[in-house]
């Protein structure tokens, strides 16, 4: 079940690296590190701007990817990104 973002997480947007470049950020933003465009109040300021990447636009804020609280999404998100590197060879 898709649910509303939780105001004041920003974890989708800190966990998460983005390997294409997007407006602002030329080099895409590796995972761990905050988006350029998350507000002190841990809010996306191109929510709803045509510049925000598809990525962004497309993520569903569901409880068994976000949790209960900021914590558990940031820790559901980083295991993600790190569950979903290829293995080294």
């Amino acid at each position: 079940m898709t649910t509303a973002c939780r105001q004041g997480c920003g974890a989708c947007c800190i966990a998460p690296g983005i390997n294409t470049p997007f407006y602002g950020m030329p080099a895409g933003k590796a995972a761990g590190e905050p988006c350029l465009h998350l507000n002190e109040h841990f809010q996306c300021v191109l929510f709803g701007d045509p510049r925000r990447p598809e990525v962004c636009s497309s993520f569903q804020a569901e409880e068994a990817v976000c949790g209960s609280n900021r914590a558990d999404a940031l820790e559901r998100l980083t295991w993600l990104e790190i569950a979903s590197l290829p293995l080294a060879r």
